[in-house]
């Protein structure tokens, strides 16, 4: 059989149901449709460097990668006919984008002859197998992480060590260099510094973290300052990594005792889970809050706050700090990610969605599914969301959690003379303090952009506002 493997978000050869599956089946054509943007984003960089170490592997393994741009029913379909291939095969997907393309493809009658098969998505389990009592999605991320824990997670398969082409010379492909997935301004010189992108890279990211700091997931996790994170993210968000053999892997690891008590890291990869198996549920969480009462919420618009979040301007050294790691590296700390979307709902009163449209051009880590359920956790209107009253002090956390103020040394270098006890807050520090450690307020950093108690006061007022109309329509 000749068989078109359509790549999307699994960028790799482990655990590849589709891969697996056409390579035992005869004839196999690797094909990636490039996504229709109208200019490069960090998640876009990591998809590149991703696709080039692809390239390499399909090449090791006697195929090559087929690159082909514009909407995906459109472009397989052509191709299945020129290359008169049987079958398509591919791993499917659950945001509302995805699905309609596999429904495109469904209904072609182009393709009515061609054997299409939807594999299952990189989840730990069908999203439709988990069901409440009374046959209802979970909304309780508790009440779902209990339910998982009672499921059995398959075993990820084994990769295919080699694939047979039915070509002597392969269709038509995009170079990779040309695909504008990478920008003609050379921006992305820190990220290259400071990731690898590919299946190789993310095995060797995880046996480092396993080896030296699963084990101090718990006690690290929320110290921005600490390497206590597992930084796999931006793997599983383009599936170079298996979220299943990632569980098996983390199981392995206990059992041998590498992590004795790995629950907290489990819980992590849970909350993945709920937040695919949310949007496979409640597609149109992307635009729409869940609680409907915060379609009312009276967000402001206010472009100078919004620019000094972006930029990391804000006068407050932890949110500033985030941002800016934000910017340099694609990604950021997840307590302080929950820090800076605070503050921009809750401090600011922007609408969660321009946040969330934020972080789609910047992290490398970019997944609609984590991201939406992020932001609308931190903004209390979904389901399972911390309640909207609860507000983040940024100077509060930034000394708790930031306590020598390494993490904000280290991103905020105009700050770093200052002493401890007036890093988080430096607007109170007296003028000879700011004059021994070089810091002109309102010029080498900016005053606070909002006051914390006023800001924490409007924004319950707010709250107060849209709940009232809803006992008011009760």
């Amino acid at each position: 059989m000749k068989t078109i493997v359509w790549f999307r978000n699994d960028l790799r050869l482990h655990d590849h149901p589709a891969l697996k599956e056409a390579s035992e089946c005869g004839h196999v054509l690797p094909v990636f449709v490039l996504p229709d943007h109208t200019s490069p984003t960090a998640a876009d960089w990591w998809v590149y460097e991703s696709l080039k170490h692809l390239e390499q592997q399909l090449f090791e393994l006697g195929s090559a990668l087929t690159i082909l741009k514009g909407p995906a029913s459109k472009v397989l379909s052509k191709l299945a006919k020129e290359t008169q291939a049987d079958a398509l095969f591919f791993n499917g997907q659950v945001d509302p984008v995805s699905r309609k393309e596999e429904v495109d493809l469904l209904e072609l009658e182009a393709l009515s002859e061609v054997d299409i098969q939807r594999f299952p998505p990189n989840m730990l389990l069908d999203p439709s197998s988990l069901k409440t009592g009374a046959g209802q999605p979970y909304k309780v991320f508790g009440a779902f992480w209990k339910s998982l824990q009672q499921q059995t997670i398959p075993w990820p398969i084994a990769a295919p060590t080699t694939l047979k082409s039915w070509f002597q010379v392969y269709p038509a492909t995009i170079p990779l260099e040309q695909s504008g997935l990478r920008s003609s301004i050379d921006w992305d010189a820190s990220l290259q510094e400071e990731w690898t992108p590919g299946e190789t890279g993310s095995f060797e990211h995880w046996a480092n973290f396993r080896d030296k700091r699963l084990k101090y997931y718990d006690a690290k996790r929320d110290f921005p300052a600490l390497n206590g994170t597992s930084r796999l993210s931006g793997f599983l968000a383009s599936g170079n990594m298996s979220i299943r053999a990632l569980w098996h892997s983390v199981r392995n690891a206990q059992e041998e005792g590498i992590a004795p008590q790995p629950e907290a890291f489990l819980r992590q990869l849970a909350w993945r889970e709920f937040s695919y198996y949310q949007l496979f549920h409640f597609p149109d969480i992307t635009e729409r809050p869940l609680r409907s009462e915060f379609l009312q919420f009276p967000w402001l618009d206010d472009s100078e706050g919004l620019s000094a979040w972006k930029k990391g301007m804000t006068g407050y050294p932890l949110v500033d700090a985030g941002m800016r790691e934000l910017w340099e590296t694609g990604t950021i700390h997840n307590r302080v990610r929950m820090v800076v979307a605070s503050f921009l709902i809750k401090h600011l009163l922007i609408d969660w969605r321009i946040g969330a449209q934020w972080f789609s051009e910047t992290l490398v880590d970019f997944d609609v599914a984590n991201n939406t359920l992020g932001w609308q956790w931190v903004a209390g209107s979904g389901f399972d969301a911390a309640p909207y009253f609860r507000i983040f002090n940024p100077t509060m956390q930034s000394k708790k959690f930031d306590k020598q103020g390494a993490y904000i040394r280290r991103w905020i270098p105009e700050l770093a003379a200052l002493p401890d006890v007036f890093l988080h807050e430096p607007h109170i520090a007296p003028e000879e303090v700011l004059v021994e450690a070089g810091v002109v307020l309102g010029e080498t950093y900016p005053y606070q952009i909002v006051d914390h108690s006023a800001a924490r006061s409007r924004a319950l007022d707010a709250y107060a506002l849209i709940k009232g109309r809803k006992e008011g329509q009760a």
